[in-house]
């Protein structure tokens, strides 16, 4: 869920490392009083109460929406290096990057436990792979 809203918040003010060629999109995207920022909260439906979760990861992979693993593994974990070195600037935390093993986000649980952050990518995942090509950091 982090990831997502630093998501919303980077479609609006680094459009070009978020959204890649869509980026004159960016601040429509992102906007919250619109329906898109929306999109990343109603995920929480899937999200579980409690962290960390421990073994159990595996259920809620396979409940999340079809928009949401999308966005997680068609667009944001490709970025997410480049997100994470702008996040730090921008929040003026350069100790975020450190929460990252390569594309994998690893706050929550060890480094090594790659899989929960490499499903198999859906079809529109994979299109949205190719449509969207990674861009250099803002």
């Amino acid at each position: 869920m982090l990831v997502g809203v630093l998501y919303a918040h980077a479609m609006v003010a680094a459009p070009r490392p978020a959204l890649g060629w869509l980026a004159p999109a960016g601040r429509f995207l992102g906007d919250p009083r619109l329906g898109m920022t929306g999109i990343f909260l109603s995920l929480s439906r899937v999200l579980p109460d409690r962290y960390p979760l421990g073994d159990d990861v595996e259920p809620y992979v396979h409940v999340e929406h079809g928009l949401g693993h999308l966005l997680d593994v068609g667009v944001i974990t490709r970025r997410v290096e480049h997100l994470y070195t702008w996040w730090a600037r921008e929040l003026d935390h350069p100790d975020l990057p450190q929460l990252l093993s390569g594309h994998t986000p690893c706050y929550a649980w060890p480094a090594d436990d790659q899989q929960p952050w490499n499903p198999v990518p859906s079809r529109l995942a994979r299109l949205s792979r190719r449509l969207l090509p990674v861009t250099s950091p803002a």
